[in-house]
Parts: C-alpha cells; sequence; structure tokens
C-alpha cells in the first residue's frame, strides 16, 4: 500500500503528515501565522527523520492545490514538486475545501442527509467555499462568493448544513440564526484529513503533470499596499 507525504499549507496551518496504507505514521503542524516559508521544510525534514524513510522510499506527494492563501499555496506547492522532482515520485493534488469535508465528516454526526460547507476566509466577507454531500460528492461548484443573510437559504430548506473553517466564524453572525444552519467551532486544517482522498487518487493513478500543475488560487492574487515607514495617513 501507499506511502505519501502529505502537505497541507492553503491556510494559516502549515501540516505534514506521513501516511502508510492509510495510517499517519509522522505528523507535524502548527497554526502560526505567516510562517510556512520557514516551517514547511523544517516539518517535512523532521517527519521524514522521524519514520526513518528516506525520500526515495515514498510512493507520491499529495499536497494541498486551494483554493486559499496564495503565498501558502504556492510555497506548498513548489516543496511537493521539488521532493517529486528530486526522488522521482508522482505529484497527488488534494482539492482544499474537499480535504475539509473530509475532517469535518468525521468529527460531525448531523444525521442524514446533510451538506457541509467547507469556507475559507478570503477578503472582508467574502470566503471560498463549497458544498458536499455525505459521501462527499460535490453538489455546489467551488466559488468565492460574499456572505450575506440571504445565502444558502435554497440548501437549508430542505437539509442541515454545517459550516466550518476560519471563513464559517466571520459569516456565523448572518446564518445562525436559521434552524438548520450548524457550526463546527474551532475547525483546524490538517493534512491528516488528506490521507484517504490522496490514498484513492493513487490507487486510480490519477497522478498530476509536475511540471504544469499550478495550484487552484480561484481568485488573481491583490497585494497589499506597502507601508512606508515615517508616513502619515
Amino acid at each position: 500500500m501507499p506511502l505519501i507525504l502529505n502537505l497541507e499549507t492553503a491556510t494559516q496551518v502549515c501540516s505534514v503528515a506521513l501516511s502508510d496504507n492509510g495510517r499517519v505514521v509522522e505528523l507535524m503542524e502548527s497554526g502560526e501565522k505567516n510562517s510556512h516559508s520557514v516551517t514547511l521544510t523544517v516539518f517535512i525534514d523532521a517527519v521524514m527523520k522521524k519514520a526513518g524513510i528516506a525520500f526515495s522510499e515514498l510512493d507520491a506527494v499529495a499536497v494541498s492545490k486551494g483554493p486559499g492563501s496564495y503565498t501558502g499555496l504556492r510555497i506548498g506547492v513548489s516543496a511537493a514538486k521539488g521532493i517529486c522532482y528530486g526522488a522521482g515520485k508522482p505529484l497527488i493534488a488534494i482539492s482544499t475545501l474537499e480535504s475539509m469535508a473530509a475532517g469535518a465528516k468525521g468529527m460531525a454526526s448531523l444525521g442524514t442527509p446533510s451538506l457541509f460547507c467547507p469556507m475559507i476566509d478570503a477578503r472582508r466577507m467574502e470566503v471560498y467555499n463549497a458544498l458536499y454531500d455525505s459521501d462527499l460528492n460535490l453538489v455546489r461548484e467551488i466559488k468565492a462568493e460574499i456572505i450575506h443573510e440571504g445565502s444558502f437559504l435554497e440548501e437549508m430548506k430542505d437539509h442541515p448544513v454545517l459550516f466550518f473553517g476560519d471563513g464559517a466564524e466571520k459569516c456565523k453572525p448572518l446564518l445562525a440564526s436559521h434552524p438548520n444552519a450548524r457550526f463546527l467551532d474551532d475547525f483546524q486544517l490538517s493534512a491528516t484529513y488528506m490521507i484517504h482522498l490522496a490514498e484513492n487518487i493513487f490507487n486510480r493513478q490519477a497522478f498530476e503533470n509536475t511540471v504544469y500543475f499550478e495550484p487552484y488560487y480561484l481568485k488573481d492574487f491583490i497585494p497589499g499596499i506597502p507601508r512606508v515607514k515615517g508616513l502619515n495617513t
């Protein structure tokens, strides 16, 4: 069964999990903001050394492909590509929102049928989101959406909907009054949620083209306006 290195950097969480036959062998993760550029390579090195595994022994490298943080995705994909190039291993890409849904499904008990709505904070009241059913089938497309009090009314009409992720926290005041709105508080993304998804892709041999693969940014990168020292605003 596959030995896979799983990398999650799409949000503020930096998480690295080594899995063997669907089981976590080693895991390192941190929720410290803006630390991926330093933390990721340290975590990868530590996980591989703790497990006593060489990169040449891996069967594949899986990476969270987005949507999410532009910088975080770029760092994660660059690291995954580097390992794949160096060790001659295939690259697996996992939808970040699907990975979140897989993690939430293992934590929550909503009854059936129910819908899962992972949300990643974008800007202001905008979030990256999608809807999945209890079998993790995508039932509403991935989109960047500004949330308001009328959002998801059609979906919540007949089913409880579980909202989770850092985007759900800011949307909760707008959605919580609906009787079918549910919230999974303090949800934190982890590379462990990728494991079974990555294994399924490995078994289907549905690998990415390592040369041409790019993260799924969903939106164009908009840099912040740099602050100039000594200038009053």
